[in-house]
């Protein structure tokens, strides 16, 4: 499991996603749906509509870093309940 610094900002889409974008599909994303700089210190996470995958963006000094995670039988939880399309979360417990 990846556990970021305390530090690391952590954005969450929570827009549901095509899981085919790639590294530049999703670097737009961040920069046009979201407006934020997909270069900056933090983790940009994105699900589908089934929530059962999400991928995760990372700028790391001279290239992005994707994760991609598919769960078998269960669900992620999604903030359903918050205002405006993207949510700001920490690295903290």
């Amino acid at each position: 499991m990846i556990r970021p610094a305390t530090d690391l900002r952590v954005y969450l889409c929570r827009e549901p996603v095509d899981m085919r974008k790639q590294i530049d599909g999703l670097a737009l994303l961040v920069q046009e749906a979201m407006a934020l700089n997909p270069f900056e210190a933090a983790v940009f996470v994105f699900g589908n509509r089934q929530r059962d995958k999400i991928k995760l963006l990372f700028w790391e000094r001279n290239g992005f870093v994707v994760w991609y995670k598919r769960l078998e039988r269960e669900r992620f939880k999604w903030p359903d309940r918050l205002e405006g399309d993207t949510v700001t979360l920490s690295g903290r417990h």
